[in-house]
């Protein structure tokens, strides 16, 4: 979808930058440097992994689904540290995440621009209560992408 190329087109370059440069971190850098949510660098990208996944199901979930969407919240309520714990990022192959970081976002931008722009007013409901339209969602995803990488950057630097 036009509306939001420049936004695919960023989160494509942040990919190709980053992944060669996550690739070359060592394993004490990835698995013991430690942000304010206590997050390695190997949790924040397996979040950012299942941010893009959930973020798939939200896009397809609210463009057939009723209007508006009740669909489970990963990111509030400490539901993402669950899933972080549960999937134990901190135990899996980092070249693994690294790919998976890499595909689950080439495919969500794939995604985004195929999404129907008839939909982008429709809403799914937050754990918190708050309507967020699929247009927004959709603009805020790279917010996110480049916060979670300046995270990244900073336990890098540290």
């Amino acid at each position: 979808m036009e509306a939001f190329e420049s936004n695919n087109r960023e989160i494509l370059s942040l990919i190709e930058v980053w992944e060669p440069k996550l690739l070359a971190l060592s394993n004490d850098v990835i698995s013991n440097k430690r942000n304010v949510q206590n997050r390695t660098i190997k949790q924040i990208l397996g979040h950012l992994v299942d941010s893009a996944s959930n973020n798939t199901h939200r896009i397809i979930h609210l463009q057939y689904q009723f209007n508006p969407l009740v669909f489970p919240d990963y990111a509030n309520l400490g539901n993402n540290d669950r899933w972080i714990s549960i999937q134990n990022y901190q135990g899996e192959d980092w070249g693994t995440i690294v790919q998976l970081w890499k595909y689950a976002n080439l495919h969500l931008v794939h995604i985004i621009r195929n999404v129907n722009s008839e939909k982008l007013e429709n809403e799914w409901i937050s754990a918190l209560g708050e309507k967020v339209k699929l247009k927004d969602m959709i603009i805020d995803y790279l917010r996110h992408f480049k916060l979670h990488l300046g995270e990244i950057e900073e336990l890098i630097n540290k």
